[in-house]
């Protein structure tokens, strides 16, 4: 597995006890790589989101800009590569964005790949452990409503949608 995130055991170094200079396993560790996904493995998932014309935000500047409207509403999709975000985000997004009522403005920044977009997402959504896929709602640039990970793993995009229109009913209608 490559990617953001992907753990994988790297030698620590090699073991002055170890026969015929072969590395010690007791003296391996976890490696976080920092490296982005590939970016041709990760457009389509993009598209997915930006075909519905949900806005891309590829930096944090993108990210305070987009945010620095604090007028109406906005929603921050964090979309990811993981099967819960196929399976069951981005169909039940896409779903509930045909709801009569939607946020003003909608974005999206993709964590394994937009790293400091990302980052700086999540700054905006505070006292919530990070996660993806997620959704974050605000509402005159307040946080009114999230949707993280562990409530959609395992669940029907349709399931999800459902969520997502009740959120927009419940914060969003004037």
């Amino acid at each position: 597995m490559t990617g953001s995130g992907a753990g994988r055991l790297r030698p620590a170094g090699r073991s002055g006890g170890a026969a015929d200079g072969q590395l010690d396993p007791a003296s391996w560790r976890i490696y976080v790589s920092p490296m982005p996904y590939d970016p041709v493995l990760v457009q389509p998932m993009r598209d997915e989101l930006t075909a519905v014309g949900i806005e891309e935000l590829e930096t944090s500047e993108a990210v305070d800009r987009f945010l620095a409207d604090k007028s109406g509403s906005s929603m921050i999709v964090i979309n990811s590569v993981c099967g819960c975000a196929a399976g069951s985000a981005r169909p039940g997004i896409k779903m509930a964005l045909r709801h009569e009522v939607t946020p003003d403005r909608v974005a999206t920044v993709f964590a394994g790949q937009d790293l400091e977009a990302t980052a700086r997402a999540r700054g905006y959504i505070p006292h919530v452990p990070p996660s993806s896929p997620s959704v974050a709602l605000f509402r005159d640039g307040e946080l009114v409503f999230m949707y993280p990970r562990h409530q959609i793993e395992g669940r029907p995009p349709q399931v999800i949608a459902a969520d997502l229109m009740e959120a927009f009913d419940e914060h969003l209608s004037s």
